[in-house]
């Protein structure tokens, strides 16, 4: 199988350990894992802005650097999301018969990273030891996008040494939202304080989550209020073995 990793533009600039956590893991069952030097943002934050014909040399670009593979694997159920949701509304809207072949053959070998290890590889257990108090945010793309459902959660429950407690309010918004907390900002700010008490009230030492992008927004209230409470991307604590990372 080919396998291409997807880091997304925005954990390649701020969070790039996720990438190479998930190469980590995806070497350590047996993968081979491409980076293609072409990639670029999916344009999710042009699409999302209105900016529909920005994102249009985006669109293109993607199914460029990723033809060929036969997987690509992203640690972003945001990211993951808008590709297969909305790059075929794009490639409709350009009116390129091409292109929207050329998407049509790529979008289906896109996969969230937690998606492609229990539902492609049918893996759980990847060898992983974390002797930590975690908890899980679910957040909007990954729960409501991407129907991810139990699956981050399974993946957790199968690492060694963790302590995995539930988050009360799970479900709800942490209230980040890409420009939403920008320009909404007092009710991002108050739906972060939610999510804050929530995560306190469970005595965990790390939060996680399937995109780094609400873990900064949780991780940064978090830091403010010197919690001493730790954020990391999930693919980081499967990467995470007794000896040290893999």
């Amino acid at each position: 199988m080919r396998v291409a990793l997807f880091v997304t533009c925005f954990n390649d600039t701020m969070f790039p350990e996720t990438g190479k956590a998930v190469v980590r893991v995806l070497e350590r069952l047996g993968h081979q894992v491409d980076f293609p030097l072409a990639q670029t943002c999916c344009g999710q934050m042009h699409f999302n802005t209105g900016y529909r014909p920005e994102a249009m040399p985006l669109v293109r670009g993607f199914a460029d650097a990723f033809a060929g593979y036969d997987a690509i694997i992203t640690p972003s159920a945001s990211c993951a999301g808008m590709v297969q949701e909305n790059h075929a509304v794009l490639a409709e809207q350009l009116g390129d018969a091409a292109l929207r072949r050329d998407v049509a053959d790529v979008v289906p070998r896109v996969h969230e990273f937690t998606e492609f290890l229990t539902d492609v590889l049918d893996v759980t257990d990847v060898g992983a030891y974390f002797p930590h108090r975690v908890t899980y945010h679910p957040t909007c793309h990954s729960l409501r996008g991407l129907h991810l459902g139990d699956k981050p959660l399974r993946l957790l429950r199968a690492v060694r040494g963790i302590d995995l407690v539930e988050l009360p309010g799970a479900e709800s918004c942490c209230g980040f939202g890409g420009t939403f907390a920008l320009k909404n900002a007092e009710t991002s700010t108050a739906m972060l304080g939610d999510k804050m008490r929530s995560v306190v009230g469970t005595g965990a030492d790390v939060l996680c989550a399937a995109d780094n992008s609400c873990l900064m927004h949780i991780g940064g209230g978090l830091s403010r209020l010197r919690t001493g409470i730790g954020t990391l991307h999930l693919a980081e604590i499967l990467a995470s073995t007794e000896g040290g990372h893999a």
